[in-house]
């Protein structure tokens, strides 16, 4: 898949997304590079969401506001190595991954970001 066919198709997938679940968000950004995962070799990061924190924290600045990133590059590097790799299936499941922090952001509860550092941590004794 080229990139502008996946931007395309995660815009569409916007478009079925309840607004409320949008509120508060800037933009959802689908990016050409590819994002390594820090200390993994060879692992890739397909999506994140971007919050400034609250005002106090380091001097962040709240006019950034919250967006969600997707990588084109991450995923057509795991496309690379995984024939029959579902683009539209891997795209949906990450997008709503980032949409659920960005819920709970908002809601004040870090109950999915918890479940990632687990998730981390598990990979990491598997390596």
């Amino acid at each position: 898949m080229t990139y502008r066919e996946f931007k395309t198709c995660v815009e569409a997938m916007l478009e079925d997304i309840p607004d409320e679940f949008l509120r508060g968000l800037q933009g959802v950004h689908v990016l050409e590079q590819e994002r390594p995962e820090e200390d993994f070799e060879d692992v890739w990061r397909l999506g994140e969401y971007l919050d400034p924190g609250a005002d106090e924290f380091l001097g962040t600045n709240p006019g950034l506001g919250r967006h969600i990133a997707l990588y084109y590059g991450s995923f057509r590097r795991i496309a690379e190595g995984e024939s029959g790799f579902d683009w539209e299936g891997e795209a949906w499941e990450t997008l709503t991954h980032e949409l659920r922090h960005h819920v709970e952001s908002l809601a004040g509860d870090a109950s999915l970001i918890g479940e990632d550092l687990r998730r981390t941590e598990e990979f990491k004794r598997r390596e």
